[in-house]
């Protein structure tokens, strides 16, 4: 092969797997750790840190280059990929925090195939540098991020809807075992074509650099770490931002993923002139409108809307920085994997920020605006000699940032009496007068509310509100779920996937059994004190702490008359809870007729037609019952209440032909060419609501 296809072809293959097995391994770890939208931001945060690795194993083996170890290193990534790419992968660790769970599982999964294939782009391009004119290949690494936005691109598109998770790692596995070949040949053939240009590569690395081209100066290596800083940032941040507020799937991982890969490739193949001045005015505008939007922090924006602003935002953001970082991009060829290094340390420091340290440093979640205020600073600094025009332009934008964040602090602290912050959900309480002569508490995760109790008299306390009304599916489902011949309802056995305020606990009897199920450690603390549905139950009420399929998967069978699927963070979907392995264990710890009811409120995705098909797969019948509140007719409602969709599974008909139940379960339309979810297979894009 041409040695020169042969180097184009091994750098493109390491991108498009490099960036391939992300969202497979992400996605390997969602069911693992209760399908926390967190899990992305935290995969993110290793790739970048693993990148860095990569490139400084790069660096370092460009000065002295060692052929054997080379080889050895990609013989030891390709036994370490086989558990993972043709077994069962499992997990690692028993971990008890998740963020090293997720380092763990990813370092014992892909950990040394990742660091090959992170290293091979920069340590390439110097090996070409010393067969060509002596300058950095630098459409080398514009190839490689070429590559890698059509993995990205063909990932939700192709991979994902037509194959399962098992199939995905078989083919990623056999790529990389091409991969291998391609660069273990491509290293002999190195070795072996010029080892006299070598010698003198190393022996001219080894002695002080004559060069007639300029060194990079200190300023310039700083900001080769802080534009990076800046732009990781941005990737996060947005990131982090629409898989809480929608859902932990693929697509909304690799959009963002996308257009940060996309500013790469324009600042670094084509080199792309900005009108700074245009570019300037549109991101300070981007900037403001997303500002107040974050300001409104009980509002929420459609999901075309959300992905616009955000993703035209984010490229902004990352043009800017990447631009700027190209611009001071080294002349030397003997800096070339320096400069690498800084802007992999860089990245590996912005998604570390936001991924790890803003959610242990805050309260509040503040990630979006402080991102801002960075991106608005770094654009002061970088701009600072462009004249009095850019300096008043950033200095007053980055005022504004600051302002903002001030404004986003103060407003989630308004009527807020309890705040908490993990990896699993960024939870606030507040509490104020809007119901008329009574206090209301709100449990929210970001803008979407989780339960209210109202405290007035006592039958307004123990009335249950938000989704869970007496109107609702749910209070549909425990009326008649159990009724005697003489129309008495007998004890009821229930269990609960996801606590939130505990509200089911207020449909409570003496004699009724009522057990939740919460992953997130923090939230039995605020629903035993802060609220009290669980205080006041007249049912034995516990909660069990953990996954919820791994805790059923591990109990004996719990007879549940009806049991509750609510276990979503935000506007997030777990999907470990809607395939048919966890139907199947529902069942298994279900009473004879008993009723599983999947509440599915929810603002961007329709989840109706997949849970009908897993019914249906399973033998069973879905209903959907729907409750629309009127905001100018309150008093028809329940007091609290909100819009609501339920789907109740069950096979128990003597319940279905009930004239109330038959009246307001209504069967659910099926959608073409939807296929069964399993743990192996899901796709939300075809349920997507745009």
């Amino acid at each position: 092969m041409n040695l020169r296809l042969l180097f184009g072809a091994t750098v493109f293959l390491a991108a498009f797997l490099l960036f391939l097995v992300e969202p497979i391994a992400a996605k390997q770890l969602l069911p693992i750790l209760g399908g926390s939208a967190s899990v992305w931001i935290t995969c993110l945060v290793f790739f970048q840190t693993t990148l860095l690795v990569g490139y400084l194993y790069a660096h370092f083996n460009s000065r002295r280059t060692s052929w054997t170890g080379h080889i050895g290193l990609l013989g030891f990534a390709v036994a370490e990929s086989i558990r993972w790419g043709l077994g069962d992968p499992g997990l690692a660790s028993g971990s008890s925090h998740p963020i090293w769970a997720v380092f763990e599982g990813l370092s014992a999964w892909i950990g040394l195939p990742f660091i090959v294939l992170s290293a091979t782009s920069p340590l390439l391009q110097v090996w070409w540098s010393r067969f060509e004119t002596g300058h950095i290949p630098y459409r080398l690494y514009a190839l490689s991020n070429l590559a890698s936005l059509l993995a990205l691109g063909l990932y939700p598109s192709l991979v994902e809807p037509l194959l399962t998770l098992h199939q995905q790692r078989v083919l990623w596995f056999w790529g990389f075992v091409v991969f291998a070949i391609l660069s273990v040949q491509l290293t002999l053939k190195v070795r072996a074509v010029q080892p006299a240009l070598l010698r003198e590569e190393a022996v001219r690395i080894s002695v002080p650099d004559e060069s007639p081209l300029p060194k990079s100066s200190r300023f310039h290596k700083l900001l080769w770490v802080l534009l990076p800083i800046g732009a990781a940032m941005q990737l996060c941040a947005v990131t982090s931002y629409l898989t809480a507020n929608v859902a932990a799937i693929p697509l909304l991982w690799v959009l963002p993923l996308g257009v940060y890969l996309l500013t790469l490739i324009l600042s670094f193949q084509f080199q792309v002139v900005l009108p700074w001045g245009i570019i300037a005015r549109l991101m300070v505008v981007m900037l403001a409108a997303l500002a107040y939007g974050l300001a409104q922090t009980n509002h929420t924006w459609p999901l075309w809307l959300s992905l616009l602003f955000f993703l035209a935002e984010l490229f902004f953001a990352c043009i800017f920085c990447h631009t700027a970082a190209c611009a001071l991009r080294p002349q030397r060829p003997s800096e070339a994997t320096l400069f690498y290094l800084y802007f992999a340390a860089g990245g590996a420091l912005g998604s570390f920020i936001v991924g790890i340290a803003l959610p242990l440093l805050t309260r509040y979640n503040l990630d979006l605006p402080i991102t801002f205020l960075v991106t608005a600073l770094l654009a002061l600094a970088f701009n600072w000699r462009g004249g009095w025009n850019q300096r008043l332009l950033w200095s007053v934008a980055s005022a504004a940032m600051v302002a903002l964040v001030i404004m986003v602090y103060t407003a989630y602290r308004h009527d807020t009496t309890v705040a908490e912050r993990n990896f699993y959900a960024s939870l606030r309480v507040t509490q104020d007068h809007s119901y008329p002569g009574a206090t209301l508490r709100t449990l929210t995760n970001g803008s979407i509310q989780h339960g209210t109790q109202i405290f007035g008299t006592d039958e307004l306390r123990h009335t249950p509100t938000t989704y869970y009304a007496l109107e609702s599916g749910i209070g549909l489902a425990l009326r008649d779920c159990c009724l005697r011949p003489d129309g008495s309802v007998r004890p009821r056995t229930i269990g609960v996937i996801g606590l939130g305020t505990g509200t089911v606990a207020a449909y409570g009897r003496p004699g009724d059994r009522i057990r939740f199920y919460e992953i997130n450690p923090v939230v039995e603390p605020i629903a035993r004190n802060v609220f009290t549905y669980i205080r006041d139950s007249g049912a034995q009420v516990d909660v069990v702490p953990g996954d919820a399929r791994t805790t059923l998967a591990a109990q004996g069978p719990q007879n549940f008359d009806v049991l509750v699927v609510d276990a979503f963070s935000g506007d997030a979907i777990p999907l470990h809870l809607l395939t048919t392995q966890a139907l199947a264990l529902y069942r298994r710890h279900m009473a004879p007729g008993g009723i599983i009811a999947f509440h599915i409120s929810n603002q961007h995705v329709n989840l109706g037609p997949p849970i009908a098909l897993l019914a249906a797969s399973a033998g069973m019948q879905a209903r959907r019952v729907s409750t629309v509140v009127d905001p100018d007719h309150p008093e028809v409602n329940s007091p609290g209440e909100f819009s609501a969709t339920w789907v109740l599974v069950t096979n128990n008909q003597d319940f279905l032909n009930q004239p109330e139940v038959a009246e307001l379960a209504k069967p659910i339309a099926t959608r073409r060419g939807l296929r069964l979810w399993t743990d192996d297979y899901s796709a939300l894009l075809p349920v997507l609501r745009w």
